[in-house]
């Protein structure tokens, strides 16, 4: 079922010509910059993926695909939930070298999505990864990275106000970042929901970047569901900034160093998915036949959001909405695209 917030006093501080000018200049900015910072290279993605290759990502488990027959190949083939493990393949196959990455523009559908003021069925992302050394699978080296995208955040983000003066309301992020675990959280906030433990520390603290999530914490259960065959456990997190209009924690990427063999041995085993490991995309990664990664997506709407102050997805990005969700749009001046 879908929600929506509307903030007292909302109004969008651009037209909606405007904000399509807008768009476009984030989007070059940033992804200009995001390549220049982590040396990365544009590269074409699949729209859809073979179902049997077990390449597409599995996000939390339950969400069902997109799927549908090709008529002359006889083959089943799903929409992408997104290109977390196609990219590592991909790495391998274009032969990029170690200290060298890629980028492209993800587009999915994630029919079950709940649609609310930040979720939608459709999904665009900047999906990146890049080629590492085994030793550089390290905290120091995952904050680093971090560090990176959020500078490149900030950067877009000044050169867009300087662009447009009507955004002089909303107040500019800055390139600091605090890290914390998601243990660390729960020992925190103990009687607080993952999300609100979330906005709590966000709040007091600004841009945050919660490590380690999906793994099981003391209470028994995992900050957040991960899916076991991308990210390790203990090398990944969430972007997260504050969000002035909304007023909530905002997670803006998820990202992380990718599974060794090891940890995907043992993050199978935990996770109840040792059917995983007949698949090709499994077992090419458990004979270590992959190179060694860190990669990660970064939300296109959520950054166009964030960056203009929008209070709905639907003010950057085309989409389908419920009828409901349309009214309220409609009686409080918001423009849904």
């Amino acid at each position: 079922m879908s929600s929506i917030y509307i903030p007292d006093g909302y109004r969008p501080l651009l037209s909606m010509y405007d904000t399509q000018k807008a768009i476009g200049v984030i989007k070059r900015q940033f992804a200009d910059t995001l390549a220049a910072t982590l040396q990365l290279h544009r590269v074409s993605a699949p729209l859809f993926l073979e179902a049997s290759t077990g390449m597409n990502d599995d996000l939390n488990g339950y969400e069902r695909k997109v799927t549908f027959d090709i008529k002359d190949t006889g083959v089943s083939a799903q929409v992408v939930q997104s290109l977390a493990k196609w990219k590592r393949v991909a790495l391998k196959e274009y032969n990029f070298h170690v200290g060298k990455g890629l980028y492209t523009d993800m587009n999915a559908i994630r029919r079950d999505e709940d649609l609310d003021n930040l979720h939608s069925v459709y999904v665009d992302q900047w999906d990146w990864e890049k080629v590492i050394n085994e030793e550089d699978r390290t905290i120091e080296y995952l904050q680093r990275t971090v560090r990176a995208i959020v500078s490149a955040v900030c950067a877009t983000e000044m050169n867009l106000h300087a662009q447009f003066p009507q955004l002089y309301e909303l107040p500019l992020h800055t390139p600091d970042v605090t890290f914390i675990t998601s243990q660390e959280l729960e020992d925190k906030y103990p009687e607080l929901s993952p999300k609100e433990r979330e906005n709590r520390f966000v709040h007091e603290n600004g841009t945050t970047f919660l490590m380690q999530i999906g793994k099981k914490l003391r209470s028994g259960k995992p900050h957040d569901g991960r899916a076991p065959d991308y990210d390790d456990w203990d090398l990944n997190g969430d972007i997260l900034f504050w969000n002035n209009t909304l007023n909530i924690s905002y997670e803006l990427s998820s990202m992380g160093i990718r599974v060794s063999p090891e940890s995907l041995d043992r993050q199978l085993a935990e996770a109840g998915c040792d059917d995983r490991r007949s698949l090709p995309f499994h077992k090419a990664l458990l004979s270590g036949s992959l190179p060694y990664t860190i990669g990660g997506g970064i939300g296109q709407s959520r950054l166009c959001m964030l960056i203009l102050g929008s209070a709905h997805i639907g003010e950057v990005q085309a989409s389908v909405w419920d009828e409901d969700t349309i009214r309220q749009c409609q009686k409080a001046g918001i423009p849904l695209l």
